[in-house]
């Protein structure tokens, strides 16, 4: 009897590049049961010859810009059902959105459990992306809330492009006014996981109500630096763990309860790693 079911996320830097540097072994030694990937950045021809023909099921939403973005969720059962994208009420960041919000449902002791694989923007200030991210950010409030009713359990996962706090970028002092780290970047984040419903004061001195959710990561790695998710490739970001925690499994409070075990699958050394980010994999009780 399956007594826990592991979620894992990971930005893989373009698919097929990844399975040529080693991925397909990371994934056959770890006993996933739903694999939630961002930028993918193939064809759907590209998951069946990965996936597929490994057994897996696959949901594949590609960006519209070939070669751009792009999420999937592979899964070992699967899913009862699936959505596709952001902001549907809004032309504009629907168009955002393209290959970046995957939303798929499946079971989790008998009841309904959503996994969404989330690519968020990684922006540029004062420019048209930062807007787009803004937006998305925006967004993806909104479908929190719609998706937090009494005793949901969801995982919104994957890379959200943004390090919440100070613990989260080892260098923070010179990333302050960079976007990843904009003090109403990081506001979001103090809203989304700030006591449900009361007034929460983000870091840039806005105010707003709070989302309730839970971060699997921090909860589970208390006050410390890091763990990191990402490491630039430029000098020895990796060997010296220079890196940004911005993979993130947001999970709702019920199935925060759940979790029994949190780890980032930082690669042994650098010339082992086959994406710039490394898994992040969640256990959750069934």
């Amino acid at each position: 009897m399956v007594e826990s079911l592991r979620v894992a996320s990971v930005n893989v830097n373009g698919i097929r590049a990844a399975y040529r540097k080693g991925m397909g072994e990371w994934l056959a030694s770890r006993d996933v049961d739903i694999l939630a990937m961002q930028e993918v950045r193939a064809q759907d021809e590209h998951l069946q010859q990965f996936l597929g023909d490994a057994g897996w099921h696959w949901l594949h939403d590609p960006c519209d810009i070939k070669g751009r973005a792009g999420v999937a969720i592979a899964s070992r059962v699967p899913s009862l059902a699936h959505r596709v994208g952001l902001g549907a009420a809004d032309a504009q960041v629907r168009i955002q959105s393209s290959g970046r919000w995957l939303e798929a449902d499946f079971e989790l002791g008998g009841k309904p459990f959503t996994v969404v694989s989330n690519y968020t923007h990684s922006g540029e200030v004062g420019s048209p992306r930062q807007e787009a991210k803004w937006a998305f950010l925006d967004a993806m409030g909104e479908r929190m809330s719609e998706l937090d009713t009494e005793g949901a359990l969801v995982s919104i996962v994957g890379d959200f492009n943004v390090g919440h706090r100070e613990l989260d970028i080892k260098n923070w002092k010179g990333n302050v006014k960079k976007s990843g780290f904009l003090p109403q970047e990081r506001a979001y984040f103090d809203r989304y996981f700030g006591p449900k419903g009361e007034t929460v004061v983000g870091v840039d001195g806005s105010e707003g109500p709070g989302f309730g959710w839970v971060d699997v990561g921090r909860r589970w790695a208390g006050e410390v630096d890091g763990p990191y998710s990402w490491w630039s490739n430029r000098g020895q970001a990796f060997d010296n763990d220079t890196g940004w925690r911005i993979d993130y499994h947001v999970v709702t409070p019920a199935l925060g309860e759940r979790v029994e075990n949190y780890v980032i699958d930082r690669a042994a050394s650098y010339d082992e790693r086959w994406s710039d980010h490394a898994p992040v994999v969640v256990d959750y009780r069934v």
